[in-house]
């Protein structure tokens, strides 16, 4: 656990002195494996104007686990289920432990702004994104201003 807080900690550093922009970080002093982000919507994206806030639980074995990811806003999003769970390799079957969460963070960011019907955690809204672009945008619109804004 003490190699998991100096990792952790190195992280958090390399953050602050490189931050990503669009995203935030925040962490309980009191434990350093709770993060609370905040991802603010690309001028871009279907959820532009949105605010979006997830958890990061960083495992007590990190880097050799990976962090578990849970959207706490409510999002219509073919890879963030109801549950708030994204849908991304690199906390699944991709991960390292040389992985940064920096570079994880941006992946996270990257996939909310830019939807895709491929490997989605949510087939319908995957289907209705492939087969009805306008139909999922005005919802994508409609639950961000109902849920992130």
């Amino acid at each position: 656990m003490a190699g998991a807080l100096r990792r952790i900690q190195k992280e958090l550093r390399d953050l602050q002195s490189n931050p990503i922009e669009g995203l935030s970080v925040t962490h309980d002093d009191a434990t350093l494996f709770n993060w609370k982000c905040t991802i603010k919507a690309a001028s871009d994206s279907p959820y532009k104007g949105g605010t979006f806030h997830f958890n990061l639980d960083l495992p007590e074995n990190f880097p050799f686990k990976a962090p578990s990811v849970k959207f706490t806003t409510k999002i219509y999003h073919p890879g963030i289920n109801e549950e708030g769970h994204i849908c991304v390799p690199v906390l699944r079957d991709q991960w390292k432990p040389t992985v940064s969460l920096s570079s994880v963070l941006i992946t996270i960011q990257d996939k909310l702004n830019n939807p895709s019907p491929d490997d989605p955690f949510e087939p319908e809204i995957a289907g209705l994104l492939k087969n009805d672009k306008a139909k999922f945008l005005t919802t994508a619109k409609e639950w961000t201003k109902k849920y992130a804004t």
